[in-house]
């Protein structure tokens, strides 16, 4: 496996490793109450932001199941963290990886979150080989929803409460997209 080559540049944004300077622009979204209903969890503290950026902060060597690439998005013009975005090493065996996204709602409606996720569906298939990406969202985000749709993934599963938070059971859908089918997906 190659090394993890980043930053990855888009026409607007620069998604790269975060450093221990943007733990108030990670708190800013992780720990909002809107933003965590749609992971499952509680908002996290600044506390919490520290240890995540910590322990993300090192690029993992893509060889073992769980293994994780998170990795901050910016603007190119702003150094600010807007979101995150990350990549699940699911299956060594499979190739197939989880990939998701986290956005300050603040960003939200301008088409952040779809080119983070595009640049790294390409990054995953043209660069780490993945075979499978999929993407497990909350059926009620629907912000979520439509980044999936836009990618090109398909619909393959839909989940009945098959997750619970403090506000009750949770349905997810799961999107997935082969290799082979990114080349011909909308950029």
């Amino acid at each position: 496996m190659p090394p993890i080559d980043v930053p990855i540049q888009t026409e607007r944004l620069t998604l790269r490793p975060f450093t221990s300077g943007d733990v108030d622009d990670m708190y800013a979204y992780q720990g909002l109450t809107e933003v965590a209903r749609y992971l499952y969890r509680p908002p996290y503290s600044r506390e919490q932001c520290e240890k995540v950026i910590v322990r993300t902060s090192e690029l993992p060597e893509w060889t073992r199941d769980r293994d994780t690439l998170t990795l901050a998005v910016c603007r190119r013009e702003d150094p600010g963290v807007i979101g995150e975005v990350v990549l699940t090493l699911a299956s060594v065996h499979a190739r197939q990886a989880e990939i998701g996204w986290v956005f300050h709602p603040a960003w939200g409606g301008r088409g952040y979150a779809t080119e983070a996720a595009r640049a790294l569906r390409g990054f995953a298939f043209e660069r780490l080989g993945v075979h499978r990406l999929y993407a497990r969202v909350d059926t009620e985000n629907t912000g979520s929803v439509r980044v999936c749709e836009r990618l090109g993934m398909r619909r393959e599963a839909h989940l009945l409460e098959n997750d619970r938070n403090e506000y009750g059971w949770g349905s997810e859908y799961v999107y997935a997209m082969l290799a082979r089918e990114a080349a011909s997906a909308s950029s």
